[in-house]
């Protein structure tokens, strides 16, 4: 079974010393998502959530949205890819995904 990770973030860190960012953990919420040639929607994001990474074992499509539908023609997403995203905008937002090539 193909799936997709979602990490649930609430806030980034800085290291000023080094110039670099990333997510403070430990995380607020942790799902995943059965990819699969029908779109399926993620859980609603916790209320804290402000970035997701997100992580794929298969080639797939996401759409973030209230109620959102992918299709293959969403945002692609190859095999073993991890994204970050601010999902700031979208509160208690979801993420749909599909299957594609």
């Amino acid at each position: 079974m193909s799936v997709l990770y979602i990490t649930e973030y609430a806030e980034l860190s800085t290291v000023a010393s080094k110039g670099g960012q990333m997510p403070k953990e430990p995380p607020v919420a942790e799902q995943t998502v059965a990819i699969s040639g029908t779109h399926a929607e993620s859980s609603a994001f916790n209320a804290k959530t402000k970035f997701l990474r997100i992580e794929t074992d298969a080639i797939c499509s996401v759409k973030f949205g209230a109620a959102p539908v992918a299709t293959t023609s969403s945002g692609r997403m190859a095999a073993g890819q991890t994204e970050y995203r601010d999902v700031s905008a979208l509160p208690l937002g979801k993420v749909s995904v599909i299957s594609n090539t």
